[in-house]
């Protein structure tokens, strides 16, 4: 296998010499994520489980939820869900 050619001043082989100038630096995220991410995301989650144990115990007792129904699973979930999707961007 043919060895690949080395610029004298340089140190570099020829071919990625080239091509360095032309890419540019991709920024990661390193820093990680801001603590109001993490509150709104485990708020959302906190949420939505109180929702639904709310609903579970007082739920004849309150007159919102006994106007909602049944709906009052897709709130409690949806919070939940909600929650859950924004794990995706926890680093």
């Amino acid at each position: 296998m043919p060895k690949a050619k080395i610029t004298k001043t340089t140190g570099i082989p020829a071919s990625t010499a080239s091509n360095a100038a032309n890419r540019t630096p991709v920024k990661i995220n390193t820093e990680g994520t801001p603590v109001w991410y993490k509150v709104i995301m485990f708020g959302l989650m906190i949420i939505g489980l109180a929702w639904l144990v709310v609903n579970y115990l007082a739920g004849e007792h309150i007159s919102l939820m006994l106007e909602l129904g049944p709906w009052n699973y897709a709130v409690g979930f949806g919070f939940f869900i909600l929650g859950l999707l924004m794990t995706m961007g926890w680093r």
